[in-house]
């Protein structure tokens, strides 16, 4: 195992190794749904004992950080093809590596996280002339001010708002009403009882401390609308639609189950579109 960048995390913050090594794995399978090379480089070179993960870590588990990044992934590519100078804000990036699969050229792109993850990113990820870090919590409204919310803006948040107390999430919802009208966000959601599962499953059998588990549960997207009316709900599926097809008899069981007790959710939201809350 590499040490060329020691491991220097809070607990939260170790989280993000959990989705990185779900995706250099993928990415080494003979037939990947997702190839993200990056991920892969990564796992190489960061020291870090993933033996814990690869031994505990069940297979939907993986598979579902798969399904989230190519949802993502999906959501991005038809935002930029809209409108191609649009600004990507990456809250909580951790190591994540979007960018180097969606990067249509024009493009600015913000990866927003806390200064341990920031400096932990910069061993092995560049900034350049539209790819920015801000080194800062999402509950600091600062950040806001650190690109220019007046072009098209996409927000998202891959495995990061479940880890938050409900009261902050709706804090950070509430701001990007309010400061980034007209604004989308894609993010992925826990129900109660994906709560309960990941808590035991993922965070614990994946050597994840205590302090880490999941706060954020999310039953219905159209609950949001009581925090803030403005938030339209343009789209709300299952974590895994459109991946079975891809995948084993036993992935297929195990993604078909998850999907029909509503364990993960994938939500798009656009933020103070007053016209159609109106409506």
């Amino acid at each position: 195992m590499a040490t060329t960048a020691p491991l220097n995390l809070g607990s939260v913050q170790k989280t993000l190794l959990l989705p990185l090594w779900g995706r250099a794995v993928e990415t080494r399978k003979l037939h990947p749904v997702l190839i993200d090379t990056a991920a892969a480089r990564i796992i190489d070179t960061i020291d870090y004992d993933f033996s814990t993960i690869a031994a505990n870590v069940s297979f939907v588990s993986q598979l579902a950080w798969i399904a989230r990044s190519l949802h993502i992934d999906r959501a991005i590519r038809k935002f930029v093809t809209q409108h191609p100078a649009a600004t990507v804000i990456n809250l909580g990036c951790g190591l994540d590596t979007t960018f180097e699969r969606v990067d249509n050229g024009t493009l600015s792109w913000y990866d927003l996280d806390l200064p341990d993850v920031i400096e932990l990113r910069s061993h092995f990820i560049a900034q350049g002339p539209r790819r920015k870090f801000i080194s800062c919590s999402i509950l600091d409204e600062k950040w806001m001010d650190c690109f220019d919310r007046a072009t098209p803006t996409l927000f998202i948040a891959a495995g990061v708002l479940y880890y938050f107390a409900p009261e902050d999430v709706k804090t950070v919802l509430r701001r990007l009403t309010d400061r980034c009208p007209g604004s989308e966000l894609v993010f992925d959601a826990c129900s109660p009882r994906g709560l309960k599962i990941a808590n035991e499953r993922v965070i614990r059998d994946g050597g994840m401390d205590e302090s880490a588990r999941l706060k954020w549960a999310l039953s219905r997207a159209a609950d949001l609308r009581r925090w803030d009316p403005r938030i339209i709900v343009l789209a709300e599926y299952p974590l895994f639609r459109g991946l079975k097809s891809s995948l084993s008899l036993k992935e297929k069981w195990g993604t078909f189950l998850s999907d029909s007790l509503r364990i993960m959710a994938m939500i798009h939201l656009r933020m103070n579109a007053e016209r159609e809350a109106r409506s």
